[in-house]
C-alpha cells in the first residue's frame, strides 16, 4: 500500500504547483487585457493565442493530475481489499495519467518560454532605438576646441 500513497502524497504536491501556475497565468491574462485596452498593439494578439494555449494546457494538466490522485485512491483501497490484480492495474493507469500531466506540464514550460521570448524580443527592438539615439547624442555632440 505504500507506492499508492507516495503517489498520492506526488500528485497532492504536484497539484498545488499546477494551481499555482494557473493563478499566476490568470493574473497576466488580467493585466494584459488592461494593457490591451489601453493600446491594442499586435504584440498583444499574440500573447493573448499563446496564453489561450497555456491556459488549456494548464486545465489538461490539472484534470489528468486529478485522474491520478482518484486513481491512486481506487487503487489503495483495492489494495486494502486485497484485489491485487485490479489495484496493479488501477495503479498503472493512475501512472500513466500522472506522465501524461506531466508531459503536458513541459509543453506548457515550453510555451511559456517562448512567451518570454516575444517579451524579450520586444524589449530589444524597442531599447535599439533609444539605446541608438543615446548613443548619437553622446558621440555627435560638437566638441568645443579649447581658445
Amino acid at each position: 500500500m505504500t507506492t499508492p500513497a507516495l503517489l498520492f502524497s506526488t500528485n497532492a504536491l504536484l497539484l498545488m504547483a499546477f494551481t499555482n501556475r494557473f493563478l499566476s497565468t490568470a493574473q497576466v491574462i488580467r493585466n494584459l487585457h488592461d494593457r490591451y485596452q489601453k493600446s491594442q498593439e499586435e504584440m498583444y494578439l499574440k500573447q493573448i493565442n499563446n496564453l489561450r494555449n497555456r491556459l488549456r494546457l494548464t486545465r489538461n494538466m490539472q484534470f489528468f493530475l486529478v485522474v491520478s490522485l482518484l486513481l491512486s485512491v481506487v487503487c489503495m483501497f483495492l489494495i486494502f481489499a486485497e484485489n491485487d490484480y485490479t489495484a496493479k492495474w488501477v495503479f498503472g493507469a493512475s501512472m500513466l495519467s500522472l506522465v501524461y500531466s506531466l508531459v503536458l506540464s513541459s509543453w506548457e514550460i515550453y510555451i511559456s518560454t517562448q512567451a518570454l521570448e516575444m517579451q524579450l524580443t520586444n524589449i530589444e527592438q524597442s531599447d535599439v532605438g533609444t539605446l541608438s539615439d543615446t548613443f548619437k547624442s553622446v558621440f555627435n555632440k560638437d566638441v568645443k576646441q579649447p581658445e
